[in-house]
């Protein structure tokens, strides 16, 4: 038997392939940890960091619900945690913290939240239960006003502090102010679809007569519309039935009037009405505060006989009233007023555009101007030069006795009332009704929120330029027309020099 030796190379796969075989068996879990100095060096993961900085970022979170009809007339309202309940409640925070205001709209009114210093605002908040949350970082101490920026509703009460502690962060106190550019404003084009809001001065109830006293219901509807200022200019204005000055109410002294308020499904804003003729807190406001889509009403007695002025009285009641909101209410003496041949339905405002005046397409209503007297238009019935054309001038005949009622809307100017080419035969200073009239009156005087009537006998054709004797408003779009038919009258006025005689 011959014994040969075994191969080494054949032993070692043979062992190799053992000990495979045992290793495959085995349980075995081989981990390479690195060094410790390496493991500090490596970086986490992105989301690591990104969780890392979530954790440890500050969020305040605050809810405010815009309310109306409450003590200020409209505030916001703090919903749960240390602020429910509080009205106005003051929010804190610190410099770096993230700040997410959720405002609530209480009422289906024009709201919404800004923080200038911040650059914060929610955008217009128009729906009832609609919210919207804003969220920022403060990056400077101080105390800075929250508010809502409608006209007039800060002015009334809609307004809160954040207070924000610690130190201002490095990129705020180096940053340098920018600078402010010269800005020309312009204006969006004009409304397509905008409509004629003119009231024509003829469109006024007939006289009450010698009738007895009598329960009387008024309607009037509050509407916000797309207006026609002037050619190839559109404004929003609000108003009572569409037209601008509100129609004019006419009514005995002694009458029961029920007055109802409806407010338009698509008005933005609250409305309401305060007459002058109306005795009684707010001359019916405190009862017509009118929520769109709404009605309200009222029941008051005439006390006495005059000409008066009615408004919206909802903030800004000079926004309101600027916008177009306001008309007559006339209440005559027993036994009524001396007949006329013509009476005719005037009232003069003004209009605050951030727009210079002329400028073509939609204008913009300017808050500013507004409360610093800086109107850009003055106008007769709604719109500038109103009453100068065909459709709305004033016509009448030589001959005929013409009466005025004449009312200034305002907000915040007299007009020295004027018909350039006659004078007054008798003026019914300040809309009494129940004093003397004064007689041959070249120009009178009628304060915002004020009336007058005046009369008198047209003589000779021609045509006559309603005017505010402040001249300058002439060209600020504040003239009407009155055009007198008839036969010349030569004896009272003519072209030349006097006939010749012996």
């Amino acid at each position: 038997m011959n014994n040969k030796p075994l191969n080494p190379n054949l032993v070692a796969v043979i062992l190799i392939g053992f000990t495979l075989l045992i290793v495959a068996a085995l349980p075995i879990h081989i981990q390479f940890v690195p060094n410790e100095a390496a493991a500090q060096d490596t970086p986490p993961p992105a989301s690591e960091v990104l969780l890392v900085a979530q954790v440890e970022k500050n969020v305040l979170e605050y809810t405010l619900k815009a309310v109306i009809g409450q003590t200020p007339p409209m505030a916001f309202i703090g919903i749960g945690g240390g602020i429910d309940g509080q009205v106005n409640p003051t929010l804190t925070a610190n410099v770096g913290d993230t700040v997410r205001i959720t405002v609530i709209n209480g009422d289906p009114v024009l709201h919404n939240l800004v923080i200038d210093e911040f650059q914060v605002t929610t955008g217009d908040i128009l729906q009832k239960d609609q919210s919207v949350t804003v969220e920022f970082t403060p990056d400077k101490p101080g105390n800075f006003a929250y508010y809502c920026a409608t006209p007039g509703h800060r002015e009334v009460g809609m307004w809160g502090t954040l207070t924000v502690t610690g130190e201002a962060l490095a990129e705020a106190q180096n940053a340098a102010a920018p600078a402010e550019a010269a800005m020309v404003p312009t204006a969006a084009p004009a409304i397509a679809d905008a409509v004629a809001i003119v009231r024509n001065p003829a469109d006024l109830p007939a006289p009450i007569g010698d009738r007895g006293p009598i329960d009387v219901r008024v309607d009037l509807n509050a509407v916000e519309a797309n207006g026609i200022l002037a050619d190839g200019t559109t404004y929003r204005y609000f108003t009572f039935d569409g037209q601008v000055p509100g129609p004019m109410i006419r009514i005995r002294v002694g009458d029961t009037v029920e007055l109802h308020i409806h407010n338009d499904t698509s008005s933005q804003l609250q409305h309401s009405i305060d007459l002058h003729a109306v005795t009684g807190p707010g001359g019916g406001a405190v009862y017509t505060q009118t929520n769109p889509g709404e009605e309200t009403t009222f029941t008051f007695k005439t006390l006495a006989p005059g000409v008066f002025v009615y408004h919206c009285a909802t903030p800004s009641v000079a926004h309101h009233i600027a916008s177009g909101m306001f008309g007559l209410i006339v209440v005559e003496p027993a036994g009524g007023l001396p007949p006329v041949d013509r009476e005719f339905y005037v009232m003069q405002s003004e209009v605050y555009t951030v727009e210079p005046y002329g400028t073509k397409g939609n204008l913009t209503f300017d808050h500013a101007a507004m409360l610093n007297e800086q109107p850009q238009y003055f106008v007769f019935n709604g719109a500038a030069n109103a009453l100068t054309t065909d459709e709305n001038a004033l016509h009448a005949k030589v001959g005929e006795t013409v009466r005025i009622f004449f009312g200034v809307g305002g907000p915040n100017f007299t007009s020295s009332f004027h018909v350039i080419g006659e004078m007054f035969d008798r003026v019914y200073n300040y809309g009494s009704l129940t004093t003397p009239p004064m007689t041959d009156v070249q120009t009178i005087l009628v304060p915002p929120g004020g009336a007058t009537m005046v009369e008198f006998k047209l003589e000779v054709p021609g045509r006559y330029i309603l005017v505010d004797h402040a001249l300058a408003r002439l060209e600020r779009g504040l003239a009407g027309y009155l055009f007198a038919e008839g036969d010349d009258n030569p004896t009272i006025f003519r072209e030349g020099g006097s006939a010749a005689s012996s």
